[in-house]
């Protein structure tokens, strides 16, 4: 589906986090044993700042995940490079990401745990991950890093068009820019 400029993206991105979130929780001994504490964003951040922000931080913690598993893996130098130089990017864009959230007023909580997700790489995946070495390596790696990139560009894209915080903007538009390099890489 092929998304215009305005409120559709506000849409777009709030049916994501709601379908794409869908996945029943069972709530387990942890989770009982956490506060129920609902934080009030900043006025100066809207609901698609807030959700944005929220699912950037996940996803980002996921490619990285799988980024860590590529030198035990592979040897494809190809490879090896493209984990390193992604890891080195979504380390730097993450502390960004949690500065935003910090500066919202929102807790470091991940609302999309156990969440499967487009662009999310999830525990299943890595477990997969972790059983392949070159080749089937490889090719699972880069299929994960393309979504995870095709997807962030999704919802950046839907954050510059109608997020209210304007350093939230600029933060998806700079983001937007490193991964869309990044995309260009894998082709």
């Amino acid at each position: 589906m092929r998304l215009t400029t305005g409120a559709p993206w506000a849409v777009a991105l709030a049916a994501l986090l709601v379908s794409g979130c869908a996945a029943p929780q069972v709530p387990g001994p942890a989770a009982a044993a956490r506060p129920s504490v609902v934080a009030k964003p900043s006025a100066a951040f809207n609901p698609t700042d807030v959700a944005w922000i929220q699912l950037e931080i996940p996803m980002t913690e996921s490619v990285l995940a799988l980024t860590d598993l590529a030198p035990e893996r592979t040897a494809n130098p190809s490879v090896l490079a493209l984990a390193s130089q992604v890891a080195a990017q979504q380390q730097q864009q993450l502390a960004g990401l949690r500065g935003l959230l910090r500066e919202a007023g929102l807790p470091p909580t991940n609302v999309h745990e156990g969440h499967d997700m487009p662009g999310m790489v999830t525990k299943s995946d890595l477990l997969i991950a972790q059983r392949l070495n070159a080749e089937p390596f490889d090719k699972l790696f880069r299929k994960h890093l393309k979504d995870f990139l095709t997807q962030s560009l999704l919802v950046a894209k839907g954050e510059q068009t109608s997020g209210a915080n304007e350093a939230t903007k600029q933060y998806a538009k700079t983001l937007s820019a490193a991964r869309e390099a990044t995309l260009a890489d894998l082709r």
